[in-house]
């Protein structure tokens, strides 16, 4: 029954704001915007870029509010406006670069105990080069497939999976030295 009214009650938000009902608007961005600053700050490493990018496309989730289906999770396709704002931000920066690299490899990674607090993780993701974070959050974040990853960066799947590749193995040395200079053998 709970789940029920939860989800009316969404709807009924979702429909205020579409009349341009400025207190459901301002419920559905108070709701919403702590994660999608969070899902913003993955692929732009200055904050306050980050947050004019997240308020850019708060502006685009409500001038398309009226095209929300109410199909899936609506916090779900509010992310993926702020993934898709992230990549245009990005691109227009000129600031990413792609390695032609058809050759890549499978590797294992082993799932180390974490030791590491979040702000310590969103520093080395944050210390990839723009290609790799945004393949890396792409895939291993959002868990977008390599072919989903491609068409939307306009790279090649192959360029895909090998960016994924060079980001864990960057990664993971950033991750070793880390280690080794906590434990005091570097």
């Amino acid at each position: 029954m709970k789940v029920i009214a939860l989800h009316q009650e969404e709807k009924d938000i979702i429909s205020q704001a579409v009349a341009n009902n400025r207190h459901a608007q301002q419920k559905i961005y108070a709701g919403h915007a702590p994660k999608m600053l969070s899902v913003c700050r993955q692929y732009i490493k200055d904050i306050h870029q980050a947050e004019d990018v997240m308020i850019t496309a708060f502006m685009k989730v409500f001038a398309n509010l009226k095209n929300f289906e109410h199909k899936g999770s609506f916090e779900g396709w509010i992310r993926r406006i702020m993934i898709n704002e992230c990549i245009s931000f990005i691109r227009v920066q000129k600031k990413v670069k792609y390695i032609e690299d058809e050759a890549y490899f499978e590797e294992t990674h082993n799932n180390t105990d974490s030791q590491f607090n979040v702000e310590d993780i969103q520093f080395l993701i944050d210390s990839l080069p723009d290609g790799y974070r945004m393949v890396f959050n792409l895939y291993a974040i959002e868990g977008f497939k390599h072919q989903e990853i491609a068409k939307m960066l306009g790279i090649n799947e192959g360029t895909s999976k090998s960016q994924l590749s060079h980001a864990r193995k960057m990664l993971q040395e950033q991750i070793n030295k880390l280690k080794n200079f906590q434990n005091g053998t570097e």
